[in-house]
């Protein structure tokens, strides 16, 4: 689990390990994932919870951070950890990438190329991306995914979410093509205020005042713990088929996750497989390139860490 240590992220993590899952924060500052898995386990009797070191605008640190997860397989793995500016300058990540693109899209790529040997020993494995409804009016420009010659940090920031939607889906699409039982989902989490989360401090603390001033907001929209539950139904719902899109069921907006019909400009493949080759190049790992076809399984001797 990306990004679980706030937001959407660790209500996600929190409602899996109600149900009894094994959950692995991976988050970049320790004393936040600390906070968050001391809440987890106060709010869960019992939760098998703990944090990992996890840095996605550092690709260089990525081998680590799988390396210490010590596991020999995951059923699932939720892509949620985001960056979002709203003010210039532009920024780059640690390996020169322009800093929304490269966490959001670049860093997720990259950590789901290393990790597929730990899903593809799982029987039926999820890889679910967290992607958001700022995607859905965006376009992505190919010439410029790195926002070098048009920087506008809201605009960046829904594209970066909208390369994040179209590389899960084109990842189902891939792994349906090779035979592979892992399976991709994507999901949004509709309007998601923190005016209207329930309190998890030190994370985050819901203020009458701002609960009082936001009331009428609650008609259209939600807090974040509901915003969580389309990805927590990704995971854990057997019904769930890869390559859907998953959102809120009224307006998408608020309410019981559903499945919807995915986005027009999101079935658009040439684009989504025009995106694929630049993210692998600009990443040099490709989270197919160790399947073979009819298995499903990396060849031997190939980036296998599960260790049996």
């Amino acid at each position: 689990m990306t990004g679980g240590n706030a937001g959407i992220g660790y209500f996600v993590a929190e409602q899996l390990s109600a149900s009894g899952a094994t959950v692995v924060l991976g988050c970049r500052d320790p004393a936040k994932a600390e906070a968050a898995t001391d809440s987890i386990r106060v709010r869960v009797p019992g939760a098998r919870v703990r944090a990992v070191r996890l840095d996605l605008a550092d690709l260089s640190s990525l081998d680590a951070a799988v390396a210490s997860l010590r596991v020999p397989r995951l059923d699932a793995v939720v892509h949620n950890a985001g960056v979002a500016l709203d003010h210039p300058p532009r920024r780059e990540t640690a390996d020169g990438h322009e800093l929304m693109f490269g966490t959001n899209h670049l860093g997720h790529f990259a950590l789901t190329a290393r990790l597929m040997p730990l899903l593809s020993a799982a029987p039926a494995a999820r890889v679910v991306t967290v992607g958001s409804f700022a995607a859905k009016s965006e376009r992505l420009d190919l010439d410029d995914l790195q926002s070098r010659h048009d920087y506008r940090p809201k605009r960046t920031y829904g594209r970066s979410k909208l390369a994040q939607m179209h590389f899960g889906l084109e990842l189902d699409r891939r792994l349906r093509a090779l035979g592979s039982t892992t399976r991709s989902v994507v999901v949004h989490p509709g309007g998601a205020l923190d005016s209207l989360t329930p309190s998890r401090p030190p994370m985050h603390v819901r203020a009458t005042a701002a609960r009082l001033y936001t009331w009428p907001a609650a008609l259209l929209l939600q807090g974040k713990h509901a915003g969580a539950w389309p990805a927590v139904r990704a995971v854990l719902d057997p019904e769930v088929r890869g390559g859907q899109l998953w959102g809120p069921r009224r307006f998408a907006l608020r309410g019981a996750p559903h499945p919807e019909p995915v986005w027009s400009h999101l079935t658009d493949t040439d684009v989504a497989s025009r995106l694929w080759d630049a993210t692998r190049d600009l990443c040099g790992v490709d989270p197919v390139g160790s399947l073979t076809p009819g298995s499903g399984l990396p060849r031997a001797g190939e980036g296998d860490t599960s260790g049996g």
